[in-house]
């Protein structure tokens, strides 16, 4: 009995010492399967690819460099592009703008196109689109919760061909143009001027000699008061 089991044990030492691991034998199954396969293949397409990419930029480093650099600023103008939430933020804040001022103070046209926005705002009417590299924001006819039918049919929905003529701004680069080019001197009437003559209502700036001038009297402002011995009073 004792021989039986010396011998069984013998036999299973042999048989676990001839066979390969069960982790090596996983592996090399893994390796052989479909998946493997399609994974290393995929892996050599890449080595290869990025090994034609190398050489390429080897070759022609001023190509390399042109596409980079459009690849770069592609990039980054995509990163930066507005959304429709930022468009609403700068529409409030150009509306507050206009608001702390006089109405008689406001230009005409940043107002009119600022209010114009407002209400349409209101009204639901401005739609947003996003495009690879900009954004746009256009007018649209009705609100979308509208319950008309004119306004739930997508066959009576807005066409493309005119959006050129419904375009309201542009987004690009982290600014909305349009919006940003209305409120240039938003805070400057020129209709306040109208009444002027002709050579008081343009205005140029100084030249360098009138700005030092400028300079001199108002530094020779602050300087004491000097006065001559007969220009003293007597006191009595």
């Amino acid at each position: 009995m004792f021989a039986c089991l010396v011998s069984r044990r013998l036999f299973c030492a042999v048989a676990k010492s001839a066979s390969p691991p069960a982790s090596s034998s996983r592996w090399q199954k893994l390796k052989d399967s479909k998946a493997g396969m399609w994974c290393r293949s995929l892996l050599s397409d890449y080595k290869e690819a990025f090994q034609d990419i190398f050489v390429s930029a080897r070759k022609r480093p001023g190509k390399t460099a042109v596409y980079t650099i459009v690849l770069g600023a592609s990039s980054a103008f995509v990163y930066t592009k507005p959304d429709e939430a930022s468009f609403q933020e700068r529409l409030l804040d150009c509306s507050n703008q206009l608001g702390l001022l006089s109405p008689w103070v406001r230009s005409p046209p940043s107002d009119g196109s600022v209010q114009f926005l407002m209400r349409m705002r209101n009204e639901g009417r401005l739609r947003h689109v996003s495009l690879a590299l900009l954004s746009l924001v256009y007018l649209a006819d009705y609100n979308p919760d509208t319950s008309l039918y004119e306004a739930q049919c997508s066959d009576l929905s807005v066409p493309w061909r005119e959006l050129p003529q419904r375009l309201l701004d542009v987004g690009f680069a982290g600014r909305w143009w349009v919006l940003e080019s209305k409120m240039k001197d938003y805070d400057v009437n020129n209709d306040e001027f109208k009444h002027l003559p002709a050579h008081l209502q343009q205005t140029s700036p100084p030249s360098v000699q009138e700005v030092d001038e400028s300079e001199r009297l108002h530094k020779e402002s602050w300087l004491p008061v000097r006065m001559e011995e007969d220009e003293i009073p007597e006191v009595k």
